[in-house]
């Protein structure tokens, strides 16, 4: 029994080291239990079901705002993609950029596959294009750099456990359905504590990729450190210690941006 045991662990392992994919630009390696062909339909079903929801802005200069620098950047991406040859990496996404009414809500997040949400609450901040360009950068990296397919795939393994991972191993169709809160997890909603660290990986890292593609869309990306002092005034000392948040501390991102600033500063000059 305690051979058969160690022969399913060993299998599982080898299991969890091959459904493994690396991030772009980082090459990171992240897990990959679940493909984007299923992640990316059910995530733009939960989005439209928002939409839904929501006071969708239009016409204003700030939708527009938010729409054009998203536009840009999604270029910018796809431009760079095409020329390292990897232009199919994004063929499956469906980038969208809206503005939502909802004044209280100090915030932005992208779907995965590139549906992407602003909020009224946070463009006081961003106060300019160069600022709404900050955020942009940052949630269109958490698309690219698959950031969901991770984190849903660490909620699939938490709540579902061993079981569900040998139906994936051996191919049966007994694997249960995503939940919707998972796919909004996905999205960058609170984890549990117990992989806190995971998404102030993923955080820390969308403000890297983030910084070298608004800069590559031709936004200066020193910026971005000023629109974090923003954020850290606004929020009058009340933010978490570290330690107990999904988002590294302003202090602790501010530092991380002017240390990734002079390979951004290359993407911006060549963009000039």
């Amino acid at each position: 029994m305690v051979r058969k045991l160690t022969s399913l662990s060993l299998i599982l392992l080898a299991f969890l080291l091959i459904q493994c994919s690396s991030v772009p630009l980082s090459g990171r390696s992240q897990l990959a239990l679940i493909n984007n062909d299923q992640i990316f339909p059910m995530s733009y079903d939960q989005y439209e079901q928002v939409k839904k929801e929501s006071k969708i802005i239009t016409g204003t200069d700030q939708a527009r705002m938010v729409k054009r620098v998203g536009t840009r950047i999604q270029r910018a991406v796809e431009q760079y993609f095409n020329d390292q040859g990897e232009g199919d990496y994004l063929q499956d996404y469906k980038w969208e950029f809206n503005l939502i009414e909802e004044d209280e809500t100090v915030n932005a997040w992208c779907m995965p596959g590139g549906k992407v949400a602003f909020y009224t609450g946070i463009m006081p901040i961003c106060q300019d294009e160069l600022g709404v360009a900050v955020v942009m950068g940052h949630e269109v990296a958490h698309a690219i750099a698959n950031h969901g397919r991770e984190r849903i795939s660490q909620q699939y393994a938490a709540q579902f456990g061993l079981a569900a991972v040998s139906v994936l191993i051996t191919g049966g169709s007994g694997a249960p359905s995503i939940p919707t809160e998972v796919i909004m997890q996905g999205a960058g909603a609170a984890t549990s504590l117990g992989i806190l660290a995971f998404s102030r990986k993923h955080e820390s890292e969308a403000d890297k990729l983030g910084l070298y593609f608004m800069a590559m869309a031709g936004y200066n990306p020193q910026e971005a450190p000023k629109f974090w002092e923003r954020m850290a005034a606004n929020s009058g000392g009340q933010a978490p210690p570290e330690f107990m948040s999904t988002h590294p501390s302003h202090s602790t991102r501010i530092s991380d941006l002017k240390a990734n600033m002079p390979k951004a500063m290359e993407y911006y000059r060549k963009s000039q």
